[in-house]
Formats: structure tokens, C-alpha cells, sequence
């Protein structure tokens, strides 16, 4: 079941005349959102966005997602963020997360892209919408982080991520390459469930646990796992591939 969250949004709108605060929700982003999410891509982003990623992202295929939704406004879609799961080892960071513990499978969540339209800036829902990538990745038992990267020169989304008490964890030079010049990235993680680094007796038992559970449910039916598996988890297997997106805070 979709799961909805309905909350007044904090502060004031970027109208003066507005005697009106949108009441926002947030939930998953649809297939009826798609057009709307493209086109607060083209207004926020200075990049062009390819067909498929827009495809995915409304028909969770390997992208998780939360949009904000004005229900003050037909349900009009205000804010978003896209974001998927990740091997720990495909990452850059594979150094800050221990594997001497049992977990074979560490995880992370990356921020793909994250904005707010215009208006509606100032009111918490960027905010809001990164603790919701945050409560989905403290739900996956075997995920140690939210991470993203920021372009060197983007101050404002480089203090927001600060006051959401990212850690600035590492700099890459010449990171993007955009309109012929290359740019560093600033490396943020968010840790959850701890960092592993040394093992404790609390992840140990947790590890232990969830791994007997494991081999117990291996032998239930295969149309009984099948079903315990089909959750809003996706992991994908390929590699991968920066570009541009990777940048996109619009807060």
C-alpha cells in the first residue's frame, strides 16, 4: 500500500501575497508525475535529462523515489527526490564502511537528484524529503549510509546537506566534465545502523541474526520468497555511471 504523509508546510510562501500554506504530502512518485517531474527538471537543471531516467523513476525501476505533492493544488507536484541502491563496493567510499564483520552485502543509498520549485522553497520540504531517503535506509537492514556528491562551487545545497549533518567525507578532483571544463565533487554521506568500524557485539548480533533468518526462509516454497522479496528494495548490478545528474540539488 502507498504510503502517504500529510504535513502543513513550515514557514512562508515566496509570494507575500500567499495568505495560503500548502499542506504537503509526500509519497511515492507516480506515472501520472512524469510529466510534471520533467519539467521541473528542464526549470531547475541546467542539463538535459534522457527519456529513460524519467521512465524509471516513475515506474521504480531501479530508482527509488518521494515526491511532494501540494494537495492544496489538485495534488500538483512541488518537490522531488530520486535516489537508488547501491553496492558499498561500487562506490567511492568503499574504504570508510568495515567488512570485517559478516556483512558481505553493505549497501548505500545515492541521491540522484533532489528540488523544489521555486515557490516553494524555504518551507522545509527539501528537508523533508531527504528524511524520507534517510527513514528508507535505516528500514534496510544491511544499508550503512545515504550518500551523494556535490559539485565544488555549489555552496548553497554544500550547507544544506551540513545542516541535514551530512559528514563531507572526501573531495574528488575533476570530478564532472560540463561545457568543457572539469569541476571537483565534495563527497557527503549520512551514516545509519552505525559505522562499522570496528565491528560491535549490537551489529554482530543484529548480522547473526538476520543471516539465520535468511537461511530459514531458504527453505519455504519458492512462490513464498518470491513474494517476501517483491519490496520497494532494488538493487541494481551494473556499474554506475556518472554524469551531470549527480550534481542536482535545487533547494
Amino acid at each position: 500500500m502507498e504510503k502517504l504523509v500529510s504535513m502543513r508546510a513550515r514557514g512562508s510562501m515566496s509570494d507575500p501575497t500567499s495568505e495560503i500554506q500548502p499542506t504537503v504530502e509526500y509519497r511515492p512518485i507516480r506515472f501520472s508525475d512524469l510529466h510534471a517531474l520533467e519539467q521541473m527538471h528542464a526549470d531547475l537543471f541546467p542539463v538535459r535529462y534522457e527519456r529513460d531516467f524519467f521512465l524509471d523513476v516513475v515506474n521504480g525501476d531501479g530508482i527509488i523515489s518521494w515526491g511532494a505533492v501540494d494537495t492544496s493544488r489538485s495534488g500538483e507536484l512541488v518537490g522531488f527526490v530520486t535516489a537508488k541502491m547501491v553496492s558499498a563496493k561500487d562506490s567511492e567510499i568503499e574504504d570508510l564502511f568495515s567488512y570485517n564483520c559478516l556483512w558481505e552485502d553493505t549497501a548505500l543509498v545515492y541521491i540522484l537528484t533532489l528540488g523544489v520549485a521555486d515557490r516553494y522553497r524555504n518551507l522545509g520540504i527539501a528537508s523533508s524529503l531527504v528524511q524520507e531517503v534517510i527513514k528508507y535506509a535505516t528500514s534496510t537492514v544491511n544499508c550503512r549510509g545515504v550518500y551523494l556528491h556535490v559539485i565544488s562551487y555549489n555552496q548553497p545545497a554544500i550547507s544544506f546537506y551540513e545542516k541535514m549533518l551530512f559528514n563531507l567525507v572526501r573531495r574528488l578532483p575533476m570530478f564532472y566534465y560540463i561545457q568543457g571544463q572539469h569541476y571537483d565533487s565534495f563527497v557527503f554521506v549520512y551514516y545509519v545502523h552505525g559505522r562499522l568500524s570496528p565491528c560491535s557485539p549490537l551489529d554482530f548480533l543484529e548480522v547473526l541474526v538476520t543471516k539465520i533468518w535468511s537461511n530459514r526462509n531458504q527453505s519455504a516454497p519458492e512462490w513464498s520468497r518470491f513474494k517476501e522479496s517483491n519490496s520497494l528494495l532494488v538493487t541494481q548490478n551494473d556499474t554506475r555511471i556518472i554524469s551531470t545528474e549527480d550534481t542536482r540539488c535545487r533547494v
